[in-house]
C-alpha cells in the first residue's frame, strides 16, 4: 500500500501508539489501515447420503473439485455468504443447519468457514465459476481430484461424523510443510 484509501496521501509503515504491530498508516489525516485475514465462507450441500461438489472454472485449481466457497462480500453475514456461493457456484438452494468447520490458513491470512446443511431440491447446475456440478456418495469422491485441502478435511470429517451421528465443530490451523 502506497496511497491512503481515506485522503490519497502516502503511507507509512510505522508502529501506531497503543499497537504492536507494524500498520500502514497515512502521514497527512493518520488513518490506520489494517490488513486482516480475508473470510471464506463455504458450505458442505448434503442431499441423502450425498455431498455436492463443483469442478472449478477457474484458477487457481482449474478444473479440480471443490465444496462452494469464496471471499465474503462486505455487507453480508458468513451464513448469507455461504448460501451465496451455493447459488453462484453450483445454482442450488439450501438450508443451513450450522457451522461445521473452522479452518485458518495463516501463511495466506483466510479463514474458512463451512457450514453444514441440506440442499433444498435437485434442482442444481454449475454457475460461471464451476465446469461440473454433482451429488458423490462418500465411495464415489474423487479424492485425488479435490482441488483444495481444506475440502478435503472437511469431507473427511463429514464422512467420519456421520457414521458416529453427531457433527461438533471442527476448528483448526492449516500450515505449509516447511521447506527444507
Amino acid at each position: 500500500m502506497k496511497f491512503c484509501s481515506s485522503c490519497g496521501a502516502n503511507v507509512s509503515i510505522t508502529i501506531p501508539e497503543g499497537d504492536d504491530r507494524e500498520r500502514h498508516v497515512c502521514i497527512e489525516c493518520e488513518t490506520i489501515h489494517y490488513r486482516n485475514p480475508n473470510i471464506i465462507a463455504g458450505s458442505l450441500p448434503v442431499y441423502g447420503d450425498k455431498v455436492l461438489l463443483c469442478k472449478r472454472a477457474i484458477e487457481p485449481r482449474y478444473g479440480l473439485w471443490t465444496l462452494p466457497a469464496g471471499f465474503m462480500e462486505n455487507g453480508e453475514s458468513v451464513e448469507e455468504g455461504a448460501l451465496r456461493e451455493t447459488w453462484e457456484e453450483a445454482r442450488a438452494t439450501m438450508e443451513l443447519d450450522s457451522l461445521y468447520t473452522i479452518f485458518s490458513l495463516p501463511q495466506i491470512n483466510q479463514v474458512y468457514m463451512i457450514f453444514k446443511g441440506e440442499l433444498i431440491n435437485q434442482d442444481f447446475g454449475p454457475g460461471p465459476e464451476s465446469l461440473e456440478v454433482e451429488l458423490f456418495s462418500e465411495d464415489e469422491i474423487p479424492w485425488e481430484e479435490l482441488a483444495f485441502p481444506v475440502m478435503k478435511k472437511t469431507l473427511q470429517h463429514y464422512f467420519s461424523d456421520r457414521k458416529e451421528g453427531h457433527f461438533p465443530l471442527r476448528s483448526e490451523a492449516l500450515y505449509r510443510p516447511k521447506k527444507v
